[in-house]
């Protein structure tokens, strides 16, 4: 029979592993093979990205820096085959942001070009159904039953790409959810904002949202443009049929801004102190390592250095010592060390140029308000001075941060579960909202259609109602009888409502501590709780240990997503032309 690999996931991870596979399958001459894709979504855009969607909704990303391509600083074995970044697809502004419904065609078209780049003995079919589960020996065909259908698909191999997942509740939110049909109240725990039923918000009604980040973005917008609300420059002008938003959140401000200029000028030499050496080192200690103490100082360090790299090179009139001196003084000083604080103090006079990592991750800490009006005057400035600094080139060594941000995601990857507090910080400081939402956001706080609740947001359930407080006002409670969890699940092996995940976890299948299905960082084969890896399945993407930084990345930027794409589409095809080997001889 013709060697047979099953793709569960068609969206962007699914195809890039596709464009890897038409890629490199000249190397792998004669190869035959059957390619099933199994989503019940369109391939390319899959679920999240697929183009039946409010057209409202927009990438949080600007349409020059998203690729599904690689280049030729991609560390890679495979090919390098470059094409168009999405501005470059679409004939767009490159610093537009693009409706998610044009970035589902771009990854349509990938998916079409990557399925006519094969060559003619390789042939792709795509099921419009969910896998339910996949079972067969280590040594033999696997099986891939799909739902509706009585036969499994037969795979020589099985790469599992589904992408986000949805989760079944937890312990919180059972509890919030059972109250809520107690008491008649409305309670939309964590879901993919685009896909969640909001009919239940009625007009005019207080809604508490817990939630800064980019879900509650969506939410912000598909319940005021998307109900008739418009923009009349910085003036929003009601429909009359939106709810009043409540938002809170443990910071209790929204992400930071997109940079909204370019690099000029030198750029800092990244990575510094945490590389490759670094992750090797780390890597190979025999008791493992702890983020917290082994990791985040080098990260502090790496940030710090790429900061004052472009401060010292770009703004030296706000430096008190030539760069090499202090550069050397850095270098050798430990991260986090009084040394190090002293050596910055003396060198950067203004408090306001020297960066802090723990005061940005908690910017309202400390910050009391008398009264809620008072909360909502302070937030906006806030947002509002954000905006400006996000968008000023004086403040460039933001943007050298944020570059340092890139290159350090590129090497943590290496380093497989570390936790969702890295992700999260990742996020808020370098995947925020465009400037244009943080100005409709000022715009809807002035409109009385959104409130913000302050930081550490605490939400009860009783007396019929939910009330929310926060230190930020002491003593203020705000109470709603709807409440809006604004963010994505956060599925575990053993949580998720993918059926087939979850059973392949109840068989075994190694978890890591954070609930991530553990795969081999080199090939993103599937581990089991005995330590062995199965030969015949795959995994990539969120729901793993390598979940890399997004199946779509900036243009030169080495992507981690790609390289982990190569690496497995070039062991699914050297497995594959082993087998036919073996069963021809």
């Amino acid at each position: 029979m013709r060697p047979s690999l099953v793709i569960v996931g068609a969206g962007p991870r699914g195809t890039g592993v596709l464009e890897r596979i038409a890629a490199n399958a000249a190397e792998y001459a004669g190869l035959e093979l059957d390619i099933h894709l199994v989503d019940p979504f369109p391939p390319g855009g899959g679920r999240i990205w697929r183009q039946a969607q409010s057209p409202l909704l927009w990438m949080n990303s600007q349409s020059q820096d998203v690729t599904m391509f690689t280049d030729d600083t991609v560390e890679l074995d495979g090919p390098v085959l470059p094409g168009p970044a999405l501005h470059e697809w679409a004939d767009l502004d490159g610093r537009a942001f693009a409706d998610r419904q044009l970035q589902g065609a771009y990854l349509s078209w990938v998916y079409e070009q990557s399925v006519a780049a094969l060559p003619p003995g390789v042939t792709v079919q795509h099921h419009a159904r969910r896998a339910l589960r996949v079972s067969g020996p280590r040594e033999g065909r696997q099986q891939v039953w799909l739902d509706g259908r009585p036969r499994p698909l037969l795979a020589d191999t099985v790469l599992l790409a589904q992408g986000h997942l949805d989760a079944e509740l937890d312990d919180e939110q059972r509890e919030l959810s059972a109250y809520a049909r107690e008491h008649g109240l409305v309670h939309l725990p964590p879901d993919f904002t685009a896909d969640s039923d909001l009919s239940a918000l009625a007009p005019g009604e207080d809604v508490l949202v817990r939630g800064f980040g980019l879900a509650f973005v969506d939410l912000m917008v598909l319940l005021t443009e998307g109900r008739g609300g418009r923009y009349e420059g910085d003036t929003y002008i009601p429909s009359g049929r939106e709810p009043v938003l409540h938002v809170g959140s443990r910071r209790g401000i929204p992400y930071h801004s997109k940079i909204g200029y370019d690099w000029t000028g030198e750029r800092p030499p990244l990575p510094r102190f945490l590389g490759p050496a670094e992750i090797d080192e780390l890597l190979a200690r025999p008791d493992g390592y702890d983020f917290r103490r082994d990791v985040w100082p080098l990260i502090d360090k790496e940030l710090g250095f790429a900061h004052y790299h472009r401060l010292f090179t770009a703004h030296p009139e706000r430096t008190a010592v030539a760069w090499a001196d202090f550069e050397e003084k850095y270098a050798a000083a430990e991260p986090l060390s009084a040394e190090l604080q002293a050596l910055v103090a003396s060198a950067v006079p203004d408090p306001a140029d020297r960066l802090d990592l723990t005061a940005l991750d908690h910017p309202l800490d400390g910050v009391r308000h008398t009264s809620s009006e008072e909360l909502q005057d302070g937030l906006r400035g806030y947002i509002t001075a954000d905006l400006e600094r996000r968008h000023d080139p004086v403040h460039s060594p933001d943007l050298a941060v944020f570059l340092g941000l890139l290159s350090v995601y590129g090497q943590v990857v290496r380093l497989g579960d570390i936790g969702s507090w890295w992700h999260g910080f990742f996020s808020y400081l370098a995947s925020g909202p465009p400037g244009p939402r943080l100005r409709q956001l000022l715009a809807l706080s002035r409109a009385g259609v959104v409130r913000f609740a302050g930081a550490d947001m605490r939400v009860a359930a009783e007396d019929g109602v939910f009330r929310a407080t926060s230190a930020t006002v002491p003593g203020s409670v705000i109470e709603a009888r709807a409440l809006v969890e604004a963010r994505l699940p956060h599925p575990t092996l053993a949580r998720t409502r993918d059926q087939l995940l979850r059973e392949l976890y109840e068989d075994g299948a190694r978890a890591t501590p954070a609930g991530l299905l553990a795969v081999d960082p080199e090939d993103g084969r599937v581990l089991h709780r005995d330590g062995t890896a199965h030969p015949r399945r795959f995994a990539l993407g969120p729901h793993t240990n390598a979940r890399g930084a997004g199946a779509f990345t900036r243009p030169r930027t080495n992507s981690p997503s790609f390289r982990q794409n190569d690496a497995t589409a070039r062991a699914v095809l050297a497995f594959l032309r082993d087998l036919a080997c073996r069963a021809a001889a």
